[in-house]
């Protein structure tokens, strides 16, 4: 097992709870098993439903704006294609209610859900390398 694979299944154990683990989240978690200071601190146990998600989200512009800002704060360089590892937004460019962070596991998007990770097929909107 590699170590995106160990976290994806150490992460899944966690329950899903906004604020703490939720799609955006588990991306800043990723950065911190990477080594990287937390890209989220400041979101962390900022909202604790999908509304006040979903507000935090509108507040930023959408979800690529408020992931941007983070991988920014780390110094995260985007990439024009993935490579296994990065982190992502996919999803709708025109609707930020449709909208996921993601991760990309060499072969395919991953979305953390209530149950864990799980595959999504959708148009990468913004990809950064960790």
């Amino acid at each position: 097992m590699n170590r995106l694979e160990a976290f994806f299944e150490a992460h899944a154990l966690r329950p899903w709870q906004p604020g703490i683990v939720d799609c955006c989240l588990a991306l800043a978690d990723w950065a911190v098993e990477c080594g990287y200071r937390d890209p989220a601190s400041h979101l962390r146990g900022s909202y604790d439903s999908e509304e006040g998600f979903r507000a935090i989200i509108e507040e930023a512009g959408s979800v690529t704006a408020l992931v941007g800002s983070c991988a920014a704060c780390i110094g995260l360089l985007t990439l024009r294609e993935p490579a296994g590892g990065a982190i992502g937004v996919i999803g709708s460019p025109t609707n930020i209610h449709r909208q996921f962070g993601a991760m990309y596991d060499g072969a395919s998007w991953q979305v953390r859900s209530f149950g864990g990770f799980s595959q999504m097929v959708a148009r990468p909107l913004a990809i950064w390398s960790i």
